[in-house]
């Protein structure tokens, strides 16, 4: 497939891979196809072994440990692009977690240690990956920070529960770290794709009606893909986006408008 935009020249920080199918690695493709170098993080041993299809298919060389609940890796990892690479391009925020059970009951049941969990690693580790990643775009002259959210942070959907929450703050995170770096040349978005099945998406309940219901009331009928997203996410960190942030980019065959 010919890519549609060009990357050529650039390196960029890929997380939140976990299989064939993820979101993420559409991401990677789309990038690898567009001319880019690729980092690519896995949080432990057991998950680098799914990754390793995906970073062996798409030839990345550079795969670094990530656990954004551990700060040493963080550094580790920013270090070792500072060594390679000397600076970063873009770097894309793919990465949530809740517990089973304030993801599916009431928002008003959350535990406090529970909410406190999903908003470090859904939410502040983007912040977190924002300061890491500061330094490194600023020797590139600039750069592009991308995080993925979702059509809960704005509208009730049924056993999303305190994940709606995360991506709601996820969302102004965007907001206010592209006025805090703008200066700076570096821009921060968005993107909200429909439902698709991931293996995180496996974790919500009736995910397969949400699903349905999105082919049926999206105006396109449709539903989104990891390369329907890749696209969008390859053109947002491109030159042809530089003068795009602070945006919640919807990728969802126009169900956010009906939903």
């Amino acid at each position: 497939m010919q890519a549609i935009v060009d990357l050529s020249g650039k390196v960029g920080l890929i997380t939140g891979i976990a299989n064939e199918k993820s979101i993420s690695t559409g991401v990677a493709e789309s990038c690898v196809e567009a001319g880019a170098k690729l980092i690519v993080t896995y949080q432990n041993d057991k998950t680098r072994a799914f990754i390793e299809p995906v970073v062996h298919r798409l030839g990345v060389e550079h795969v670094y440990a990530l656990d954004v609940t551990r700060p040493e890796t963080m550094a580790d990892v920013q270090a070792k692009i500072l060594e390679h690479f000397g600076k970063l391009d873009f770097a894309i925020h793919s990465m949530a977690f809740a517990k089973r059970d304030d993801l599916h009951g009431r928002v008003v049941d959350t535990s406090a240690d529970g909410f406190a969990m999903a908003m470090d690693v859904s939410t502040h580790s983007f912040v977190r990956m924002a300061k890491m990643v500061e330094p490194l775009m600023e020797k590139a002259g600039g750069g592009s920070l991308i995080t993925m959210t979702y059509l809960g942070s704005e509208k009730v959907i049924a056993n999303y529960g305190v994940m709606g929450l995360c991506k709601a703050a996820l969302e102004a995170a965007t907001r206010y770290m592209a006025c805090e770096l703008g200066p700076k040349n570096i821009r921060v978005n968005a993107v909200s794709p429909g439902p698709l099945m991931t293996r995180a998406a496996s974790g919500i309940a009736r995910f397969d009606d949400l699903m349905a219901s999105a082919i049926e009331r999206a105006p396109m009928h449709s539903l989104v893909t990891p390369e329907d997203i890749g696209a969008l996410t390859a053109f947002l960190v491109s030159d042809a986006g530089r003068l795009i942030t602070g945006g919640i980019h919807f990728v969802d065959a126009g169900y956010n408008i009906v939903g």
